[in-house]
């Protein structure tokens, strides 16, 4: 059975992975056996991420990427095949978030994120759904905030999580029967993040006191075991989900 959550022999591209949960992604991914490609706009911090990776003893590639540019996403699918032989797993979790009031937030700051977090998703799956091979996975990385509040004035934020949400489910109806890909999307509740560390003292504590079951924010590692749970064949007849990993925050 635990063979099942292997990836040896697998190509996993992991966006956003310069910093935080995307470091973590890598590193975790490459522990389950996978050679990984990493990108992201930083490209002089993916290298702290690849020497993560190459400690496990596996392949690592960085390239850099804004997924926002259509291109940028071509560019590192095309490097992932030309160097490590084709794509077999996306997690796509480059983002970024803001805290403007809705009656501040100028068009240019709501459509930085919207780029980013919806219009990147979509890229990023576009380019690697063209060069998967059946039994690939596709790994959205979502967020409870397109699902509830938390205090903070989001829109653009928790728009297009909400937005990654209904992405995900259609192109698993599209993907999955014709092309043999599965699309899932992971919900992370409140885990260490650059996003987290831009907020108030003791706004997060204070969440995590009212709003979070289990009284405590997420390890990182608790969300990387589900992110290789839906990329491997462990969840071999699992497509179109939203698998929140939160805490209970959705329950209360």
């Amino acid at each position: 059975m635990l063979e099942r959550f292997r990836l040896d022999g697998k190509v996993a591209i992991v966006t956003g992975a310069s910093s935080g949960l995307g470091v973590a992604f890598a590193r975790g991914l490459a522990e389950a056996g996978a050679d990984i490609v990493i990108g992201a706009r930083r490209l002089d911090r993916l290298e702290e991420t690849r020497r993560l990776v190459e400690e496990t003893g596996r392949r690592c590639l960085a390239v850099a990427t804004d997924v926002s540019r259509p291109e940028d996403c071509d560019a590192l699918v095309a490097a992932a095949v030309e160097t490590m032989g084709g794509v077999h797993v996306l997690i796509n979790n480059a983002g970024i978030g803001t805290a403007v009031p809705a009656t501040r937030e100028t068009p240019e700051e709501f459509r930085r994120v919207v780029d980013v977090n919806l219009h990147g998703t979509y890229w990023m799956a576009q380019a690697c759904a063209r060069v998967m091979p059946p039994g690939s996975s596709i790994v959205n990385i979502g967020s409870v905030l397109g699902e509830t509040t938390a205090g903070l004035p989001q829109a653009a934020y928790s728009a297009s999580k909400a937005g990654v949400i209904g992405l995900t489910r259609d192109l698993a109806q599209q993907w999955t029967g014709r092309r043999g890909i599965r699309v899932n999307c992971l919900e992370p509740g409140f885990f260490a993040s650059e996003m987290t560390e831009q907020y108030q003292p003791g706004y997060l504590e204070a969440m995590v006191e009212f709003r979070v079951v289990m009284k405590r924010a997420g390890d990182p590692a608790e969300l990387v075991a589900a992110a290789v749970f839906l990329a491997s064949d462990a969840s071999s007849y699992i497509t179109g989900v939203t698998l929140p990993v939160d805490g209970g925050i959705l329950i209360t």
